[in-house]
């Protein structure tokens, strides 16, 4: 790989510190495969929940620290996320020791490699002060969209205005600061303390990289900029950048490609709502009748763990896989992008995760957008009434409605829906490349990182 990326050293080091959540550490290790290919030395910091392997990227420097109320957890994670936040703000003596340690091994070693800075996601609350204390820079990852970091910046401003706490006669006002969004997309009143750590963690750094590009986001990046007196540097899509990295942590099904070469061109609906949301057991089976009943083709990602409290497969209905037959193709994992990027694969039914929403977008495929958590519902509002590139399912919704969706995305909705993806999907190509918006922010994140 280290031939492959043809990198010229720096002689410079770089810390990247990413969450231990798989949504989180594949845009952390994009950019850190991207960063390397710009002649930075690489060294990840990671804890025991959800580890990197580290022969998977064997031109990285890998440090884990150890934290018993994290590992708790890593054996048990608990449904609230909240819980789980919780016990990564107790990593913060491990952390400084951990970072201590680098630190000082950089001293004295022999090649005198500096370290220029450390990147860290911004749920750890903890890392900018323990940066700052040792005089080391510190940029910030923002792993999700933009307009949803508009957001967790604009609350102070949404509650002078009275919009938060929201008050269910508001729920349909929008919001003229934040189009296409309404009161009832704002975060939800538990997530608050949480995303005021973050932008403190953002406020407090250097500088933010994005996972995201001025094309797709222009007005969001813009007010970005009014409100954060730091640079900002928008230089997604990262899995653009660096295609050959591998970043997957599952046994992949390869089956679905095989299942997808024997499909007629999009014709087939791609079904997963990511690594970590869970849905009710009636939620799953009102699904599988839908997908059923569609009579459209269909390939179904069945994570164990996605129904709340039971197995992969321990929910479908007695029969149903003989019902299906060969027009469906149920799976515990799929290689997404090769998925995404098959000539049968003509939508995406998505919980519209940043990283799954950006992936549709670089692959041209409509969505079906099924928001389960946090900032998928202001993504999800952006595909379908800001972008217009996807239609929105909602909560708790019926067989027969699931049904009308299906074959509205997939067999009547198609025309302008799918020139406007198209379009996007041509924008996120060209940005990465030289003279692309992309290319010339890393340019410039490059040029800010040699100078700490």
């Amino acid at each position: 790989m280290e031939g492959e990326m043809k990198q010229s050293k720096l002689g410079r080091r770089l810390l990247l510190f990413p969450a231990p959540f798989h949504g989180h550490i594949n845009p952390m290790l994009h950019l850190a495969t991207l960063l390397y290919s710009k002649g930075f030395s690489i060294t990840i910091i990671q804890t025991v929940h959800n580890p990197i392997n580290p022969t998977h990227f064997p031109h990285f420097t890998f440090h884990s620290f150890y934290s018993s109320l994290l590992e708790l957890y890593s054996k048990s994670p608990p449904s609230d996320p909240l819980a789980f936040t919780s016990a990564m703000n107790n990593c913060s003596e491990p952390f400084r020791d951990c970072l201590s340690q680098i630190l000082c091994d950089a001293t004295a070693a022999a090649d005198n490699e500096p370290i220029a800075a450390l990147i860290a996601d911004p749920i750890w609350k903890f890392a900018g002060s323990i940066a700052a204390s040792f005089n080391l820079p510190r940029m910030a990852l923002r792993t999700g969209g933009v307009l949803s970091l508009l957001v967790y910046l604009s609350m102070p401003s949404l509650r002078e205005k009275g919009y938060l706490p929201p008050q269910d006669h508001k729920l349909d006002e929008p919001l003229p600061e934040l189009p296409p969004l309404k009161v009832r997309d704002l975060p939800l009143p538990l997530l608050h303390e949480l995303l005021e750590t973050v932008v403190h963690e953002f406020k407090t750094s250097q500088g933010v990289i994005c996972n995201s590009f001025e094309e797709l986001e222009d007005s969001s990046i813009a007010q970005v900029h009014q409100i954060l007196p730091i640079p900002i540097f928008p230089i997604g899509p990262l899995h653009k950048h660096t295609p050959t990295s591998d970043t997957n942590y599952w046994a992949q099904d390869q089956t679905s490609i095989t299942w997808l070469n024997n499909q007629a061109p999009k014709s087939v609906l791609y079904v997963s709502f990511g690594s970590v949301e869970a849905i009710s057991r009636t939620e799953f089976l009102e699904l599988a009748w839908g997908l059923l009943d569609s009579m459209v083709p269909f390939l179904w990602v069945v994570r164990p763990g996605m129904i709340q409290g039971t197995k992969a497969y321990d929910s479908l209905p007695e029969g149903y896989l003989e019902m299906v037959g060969e027009r469906g193709h149920i799976v515990t994992w799929a290689p997404q992008l090769e998925v995404l990027s098959h000539p049968a694969v003509g939508g995406f039914w998505t919980h519209n995760g940043w990283n799954s929403t950006l992936e549709s977008i670089c692959e041209g495929v409509p969505m079906l957008c099924q928001p389960i958590n946090t900032d998928q519902y202001t993504n999800a509002k952006l595909v379908s009434d800001g972008w217009k590139i996807g239609l929105k399912v909602e909560k708790k919704v019926k067989r027969e409605e699931i049904v009308r969706s299906i074959r509205k995305l997939m067999l009547e909705d198609g025309g302008e829906m799918k020139s406007r993806i198209t379009t996007l999907k041509e924008k996120a190509t060209f940005c990465v490349k030289e003279g692309g918006s992309s290319y010339t922010s890393l340019e410039k994140l490059t040029k800010l990182l040699l100078s700490f």
